[in-house]
């Protein structure tokens, strides 16, 4: 629901969602592990979820207009 909401606001609509039971395939959680990334080229994420999906409408909006 986070990445949904924060298209939601960048957006500035509300999504017509539709609640489903899981389906084959979904999975409760995911974690992503960078800690190789890291290491190997001194690379640590900072973007959260919210600033990056507003970045990215942002220029998407631009882009296609």
């Amino acid at each position: 629901m986070r990445f949904i909401k924060a298209l939601e606001s960048a957006l500035g609509i509300e999504a017509q969602k539709i609640y489903m039971e899981m389906q084959p395939g979904d999975v409760l959680r995911t974690y992503a592990d960078v800690s190789d990334l890291e290491r190997d080229i001194n690379f640590k994420p900072e973007t959260s979820i919210e600033a990056g999906i507003e970045k990215f409408v942002a220029w998407y909006q631009e882009y296609y207009q």
